[in-house]
């Protein structure tokens, strides 16, 4: 098993419906390099404005890079007005994306969606 490292920047808005996208790097223990491009979609009670610099996320029980691409599970809440903070752990199938992260903006809200990681 290999442990990858994600670090992304990310902009979105959501009114009801969540949409933001970003792009990122993925570096796994075994030496494997990507450029990759997130997106996040979802519904649920939310709105705000928002952006996240210099997110990281952990990727775990993978066996190297192309097993990282795909659509993780996302299930959240936010809360924040001007700094806002971001935890969440999500899942695909036997996989684990630990995702951190500090923005700005305005976000308010339970949101459950999909969390992208495409190869740019």
């Amino acid at each position: 098993m290999v442990k990858c490292h994600l670090r992304f920047n990310l902009s979105g808005w959501s009114l009801i419906y969540k949409h933001a996208e970003g792009i990122g790097t993925i570096r796994c223990d075994n030496g494997q390099l990507a450029n990759v491009k997130i997106s996040v979609i979802g519904g649920g009670i939310t709105a705000g404005k928002y952006r996240i610099n210099d997110g990281t996320g952990e990727i775990s029980n993978v066996h190297g890079i192309r097993e990282v691409f795909g659509d993780y599970a996302q299930a959240g809440a936010e809360a924040g007005v001007v700094r806002s903070s971001q935890a969440q752990v999500l899942t695909k199938g036997t996989t684990s994306l630990a995702l951190a992260g500090t923005g700005e903006g305005v976000d308010l809200g339970v949101s459950v969606g999909r969390f992208s990681i495409k190869p740019r």
